[in-house]
C-alpha cells in the first residue's frame, strides 16, 4: 500500500474526493439493479455489483496511468485522434447499438468484455483538449472569425454533426462547454454569437429536415420535442420516468428509507444510471443528497484551485475543459431528478452504473491529475496572463 501511495502523484484531495465518489456507488448501484434483474431479467444484483466494482477498478487504472502522461503530450493527441474520433462516430451511428428499434445509435459493443461503449463521451473529452490547445496556441495572437472557422469551429462542427442525429442532450452539452471554454480563454464574444446563431440555424434545419423525412430518423426528433414540451407544459401529464423519480425523492424525506430499502427502484428505468439519485434520496434521504452535492462542490474547488495553480495557459484551460463538464454533467443528472431539467439521459459520474460514463470521467480525471503532478517550471511563450483573471476582470 505504502508503495502505491508513493507512486501516487498530483492533487491528492481530487484523488480522496474521486475515491469517495466511488465508494458511495456501491449501495446504491446494488440496490438500483434489482430494477435490471427482476424487470429487464438481466443477470443478478451480485453481478451487476461485481461488475460495477471491474468498472471502477479499469476506472482507477485509467487514472493512474493518465496521470503519469505529461499533460503538454495531450496537446498533440487531440488532433490526432479527432479523425478516429470522427470515424468511431460515423461507424456507431450506422452500425451501433439501437433502442427498441429506433434511430438512437449511440454505442458501439466491446466484444472480449461485453461493455458497451458510448463513443460520443470519448468525442467530448477530444473536443474539450483540441479547443484548449487552439486558445493557448492562439493567445497572443490577433484571432479572426475566418482563420477560426476553419481551425477551431470547423472540426467542431464535424464531429458534432455525427453526434446530433442520435444524442441531441450530448451535444447540446459539449457545445455549451465549448463556449464556456473559450469565453475564458479569451475567444472575442462577437465571434462567438455569431457561432451561438450558426449554430441555432443548423439545428433549426436539422429539426426541419427531419420532419420533412420522419424515415431517414424515426423518433428521434420526436422525442426530443416531446420531452421539451412535457417540461413547459405544466398541464401536461408528466412523464412516467419523472412521475416516479419524484415519489422516490418524496419518499426518502430527511433521513430516507434505508440502504436497499427503495420501493421505486422496482418501478423506475435507469435506476442505477439515469435516476441514481433519486433512488440516493429514497434511501438516505435529504442528507445523502447534500453529501453527494457537498462532494461535487469540493471537486468543483479542486479543479478551479488546480486551474489558478497551473503553470501555463493550456493547462489552466485543459483542467476547465475536462473538469467542468464532470460537474455540469452532474448538476444536470441531478436537476432532471427533480424535474429542473427535461430529460436527457445524463449519467452521476462516478456513481451511475455503466463503463463509458466511468471510463472517460476517469480519463478526464487524469488528464487533471496529470497537470498538478508537473514538477517542472516551464518557460512558455506563450501569455503567463491567466484566463481566470481575464473571467474576473470581463465579469468585474
Amino acid at each position: 500500500m505504502k508503495n502505491i501511495l508513493k507512486n501516487i502523484e498530483g492533487d491528492r484531495a481530487i484523488w480522496a474526493l474521486v475515491a469517495i465518489l466511488a465508494l458511495l456507488s456501491f449501495l446504491p448501484v446494488y440496490s438500483a439493479s434489482t430494477n435490471l434483474v427482476y424487470v429487464a431479467n438481466n443477470g443478478t444484483t451480485t453481478f451487476h455489483l461485481f461488475k460495477h466494482a471491474f468498472l471502477l477498478s479499469c476506472g482507477f487504472l485509467i487514472i493512474y496511468g493518465v496521470h503519469k502522461i505529461p499533460y503538454r503530450y495531450f496537446s498533440g493527441g487531440s488532433v490526432l485522434m479527432l479523425p478516429l474520433v470522427v470515424a468511431l462516430l460515423i461507424f456507431t451511428l450506422t452500425k451501433g447499438t439501437t433502442i427498441g428499434g429506433a434511430n438512437a445509435s449511440r454505442w458501439i459493443q466491446i466484444p472480449i468484455i461485453g461493455v458497451g461503449f458510448q463513443t460520443s463521451t470519448l468525442a467530448g473529452l477530444v473536443l474539450m483538449v483540441y479547443v484548449a490547445r487552439y486558445l493557448a496556441r492562439n493567445k497572443e495572437k490577433a484571432i479572426t472569425f475566418k482563420e477560426s472557422f476553419i481551425q477551431l469551429w470547423l472540426p467542431i462542427a464535424i464531429t458534432l454533426v455525427f453526434i446530433l442525429p442520435a444524442n441531441f442532450s450530448t451535444t447540446a452539452i459539449i457545445f455549451s462547454m465549448i463556449l464556456v471554454v473559450t469565453f475564458i480563454g479569451g475567444y472575442p464574444i462577437k465571434y462567438l454569437a455569431s457561432v451561438v446563431g450558426i449554430g441555432v440555424l443548423v439545428l433549426t434545419l436539422f429539426v426541419l429536415t427531419a420532419k420533412a423525412f420522419p424515415n431517414a430518423m424515426p423518433n428521434r426528433v420526436d422525442t426530443w420535442i416531446s420531452r421539451i414540451e412535457n417540461f413547459s407544459n405544466k398541464n401536461v401529464e408528466e412523464g412516467y420516468q419523472v412521475e416516479k423519480a419524484k415519489i422516490a425523492i418524496a419518499s426518502g424525506g430527511i433521513k430516507g428509507r434505508g440502504p436497499g430499502k427503495s420501493v421505486q427502484k422496482n418501478f423506475l428505468p435507469q435506476s442505477s444510471s439515469d435516476f441514481i439519485f433519486a433512488i440516493i434520496v429514497e434511501e438516505f434521504g435529504l442528507a445523502g443528497a447534500l453529501t453527494v452535492i457537498l462532494l461535487y462542490f469540493s471537486l468543483l474547488i479542486r479543479f478551479l484551485v488546480a486551474a489558478k495553480k497551473a503553470n501555463t495557459i493550456f493547462a489552466t484551460l485543459l483542467i476547465i475543459g475536462v473538469g467542468l463538464p464532470i460537474i455540469f454533467q452532474a448538476i444536470i443528472n441531478m436537476a432532471v431528478a427533480v424535474n429542473l431539467f427535461p430529460v436527457t439521459g445524463q449519467t452521476l459520474p462516478l456513481i451511475s452504473s455503466g463503463g463509458t460514463s466511468i471510463w472517460m470521467t476517469c480519463f478526464a480525471i487524469g488528464i487533471i491529475l496529470s497537470v498538478t503532478a508537473d514538477k517542472e517550471k516551464e518557460k512558455s511563450i506563450e501569455s503567463e496572463e491567466n484566463p481566470l483573471d481575464i473571467l474576473h476582470e470581463t465579469i468585474g
